[in-house]
Order: structure tokens, then C-alpha cells, then sequence
């Protein structure tokens, strides 16, 4: 998998945290759950064994997973952008209706956080305003239906 992860700089640091974490105590603790659970005996009937051995197996898969986002890794921070069009990294306000205004920021998937005002470039509402200019009136195909929105503004 060679994608493009598109994260900011903050969203970069915490995988960066993480990698370290799962690498270092995290794999230390597993290592010493799993010896434990060896001088128990009988492994074919040790659930400690197994979930520890499941548990590893996880971590072993997302250390991985975070391995090959960092490698593939663009900072969103540092991309040239044109004013005036939604692109990745933009903070985008919109108004649908005559609801008040809301403000997202435009990241890659594996940074999206709808509560913390974070939509994917990939998602219904992001992919619909993405590439669009300031003033457009834009519609989303969501799960919940359609809904139409103005763009107000973009930082």
C-alpha cells in the first residue's frame, strides 16, 4: 500500500508518539505477559497465552499500519494551496440553510474528527466542497440524504 497519507503536522507527531509507545512499553509489556503466561504450562489451553499471542498480533499490525503512513506521510501544513479553492489543509466555513455557520478543517482519512471540526477530503460533505471556490453553493450526497450548503469562506 503506497497511498498518500495526508495528516498535519500535529497529526503526524501523535503517530510518531504512538509508534514509539507500541514499539517500546507497549511491546515490553506484551513480552512479559506472554513469559508469564509460558510458565504457566499447557499452552493449548491457556487464555492468557491466547489473548496475549492476539494482543501481539495487533500491535505487531499496527505498528505496521503507522510505519507505512509515516512513509507516505504529506504535512498538509506545508502544501501550497490556492486561495480561494478548498483543498486539503483548508478551513473551510459553511452554511447550510439558515442554520448557523459551521467551520471545518479539510484532512486526510486518518486524521478526520467530525467533533473536532476535522472532515475528510474523502467524506460526502468533504469530497463535495473540495475544489469548490468561495460564494459556491454545493450539495452532499450523505448517508442521511442530500443536504446543501454555502460555501462562506476559506482560510
Amino acid at each position: 500500500m503506497s497511498d498518500t497519507t495526508y495528516l498535519t503536522a500535529e497529526g503526524a507527531e501523535k503517530l510518531k508518539e504512538e509508534l514509539a509507545y507500541l514499539k517500546g512499553p507497549k511491546r515490553e509489556e506484551l513480552a512479559k505477559r506472554l513469559r508469564t503466561a509460558i510458565e504457566q504450562g499447557d499452552l493449548s489451553e491457556n487464555a492468557d497465552y491466547s489473548s496475549a499471542k492476539e494482543d501481539q498480533a495487533f500491535v505487531e499490525g499496527r505498528i505496521l499500519e503507522i510505519e507505512n503512513m509515516l512513509a507516505n506521510v504529506k504535512i498538509i501544513d506545508n502544501l501550497e494551496r490556492e486561495h480561494g479553492v478548498v483543498n486539503i489543509g483548508s478551513i473551510v466555513t459553511i452554511q447550510e440553510g439558515s442554520y448557523e455557520p459551521e467551520e471545518y478543517m479539510i484532512v486526510g482519512s486518518e486524521e478526520a474528527d467530525p467533533f473536532d471540526g476535522k472532515i475528510s477530503f474523502r467524506s460526502p460533505i468533504g469530497s463535495a466542497l473540495y475544489l469548490k471556490h468561495e460564494g459556491d453553493c454545493v450539495t452532499a450526497d450523505t448517508p442521511n440524504g442530500q443536504i446543501k450548503f454555502k460555501i462562506i469562506s476559506i482560510r
